[in-house]
C-alpha cells in the first residue's frame, strides 16, 4: 500500500479528481511533478528584452542563479549567466552589461577575486560580489580588489536589487533609477499593497499567514511568468530551504480559499503555477 500524503486531502483544491478546466491540473497531481526547464530568460508581459539592461551574473550555484535571474528580471534587467570564471569573463566582454554580479567560489581555477581583478584591470564595468565566506578579513579582500559591494550568502535576492541599483545610481548609469510602481497591483478583485505587505478582498483586509504572504509576494512580482514549485519555494522561503515541495500546494490552496475563486491563480500542467 502507498504510503499516504503528510497533507490534507480534504481541500477541493488538493483533491485528485480531473479539473474542470482540461488545462488546470489538480494540484498534487503528478502533472507538476515533472520538473520544468528554466525559464529564467521568459518573461511574460515585462519590458522588450532589447531595451532592458544587462547584468552578467557568474554563480556555479544553479538555484541561486536562477533566483537572481527571476527578481533582476523583475526588476527590469536582462540576465546573462556564466557558471565558471572563464566564461564569466567572456560574457562580460561580448554583453558589455551594467554591472557583473560574481561568486568567489568559483570552480575552474578562476575564481571570483580574480575575475574581479581582470574586470578592473580591462575596464570599468561595475562588481557586487557573492561569498558564503562572511568574515571581515574576506569582505575587505573582496572590496580591495576593485568590488563595488560585497554579500555574504544566505542573502535576500530583493536586497540584492537594491544594492545593485544603488550601484548604478553612484555610477551614473539609469539602469539604477529605482521604480515608480508602488501603487497596490489589483487583481479579480483582491488588492496587494507590496510596499506594506497589506491585502484586501472587496476593499476588506484579509489576514495571511506571513509563508502565504511571502508566497503571495513572490507570485505579485512575477505575475505573468509560470513558476515552478522549487522557484516559488526559493522566492518565497529562501533559497536555503529544504523540504517537501508539496508545502507550495498546501499554501497556494490556502490563498485561493482565502481570496476567493475570482483570484487569477492558474496550475499548469507538468511546469507549475502562474499569476495573471
Amino acid at each position: 500500500m502507498p504510503p499516504s500524503s503528510p497533507f490534507p486531502a480534504s481541500d477541493p483544491d488538493l483533491a485528485s479528481g480531473p479539473p474542470d478546466d482540461p488545462s488546470v491540473g489538480p494540484l498534487g497531481d503528478p502533472a507538476l511533478d515533472t520538473p520544468s526547464p528554466s525559464d529564467g530568460d521568459a518573461d511574460v508581459g515585462a519590458c522588450d528584452p532589447m531595451e532592458r539592461r544587462t547584468v552578467v551574473v557568474v554563480e556555479d550555484d544553479d538555484s541561486i542563479a536562477e533566483l537572481l535571474d527571476l527578481y533582476l528580471a523583475r526588476a527590469g534587467y536582462q540576465v546573462a549567466r556564466a557558471a565558471t570564471g572563464a566564461a564569466g569573463l567572456a560574457l562580460v566582454a561580448e554583453r558589455q552589461p551594467v554591472i557583473a554580479v560574481v561568486d568567489i567560489g568559483l570552480p575552474d581555477g578562476i575564481d571570483g577575486l580574480e575575475v574581479c581583478r581582470r574586470l578592473r584591470a580591462d575596464g570599468n564595468v561595475p562588481v557586487l560580489m557573492l561569498s558564503a565566506r562572511g568574515e571581515e578579513t574576506d569582505r575587505i579582500v573582496g572590496l580591495e580588489v576593485g568590488a563595488d559591494d560585497y554579500m555574504t550568502k544566505p542573502f535576500s535576492p530583493r536586497e540584492l536589487v537594491a544594492r545593485i541599483k544603488a550601484i548604478l545610481r553612484r555610477t551614473g548609469d539609469p539602469g539604477g533609477s529605482g521604480s515608480s510602481d508602488e501603487a497596490p497591483v489589483e487583481l479579480g478583485g483582491v488588492s496587494i499593497d507590496l510596499v506594506r505587505r497589506e491585502v484586501r478582498v472587496a476593499g476588506s483586509p484579509v489576514d495571511l499567514a506571513p509563508r502565504e504572504l511571502d508566497l503571495l509576494v513572490a507570485l505579485v512580482e512575477n505575475r505573468g511568468r509560470v513558476l515552478s514549485r522549487r522557484q516559488l519555494l526559493d522566492l518565497g522561503w529562501g533559497y536555503d530551504w529544504y523540504g517537501d515541495e508539496r508545502t507550495v500546494d498546501v499554501h497556494v490552496a490556502q490563498l485561493r480559499r482565502k481570496l476567493g475563486k475570482d483570484f487569477p491563480l492558474v496550475t499548469l500542467r507538468r511546469t507549475g503555477y502562474r499569476l495573471g
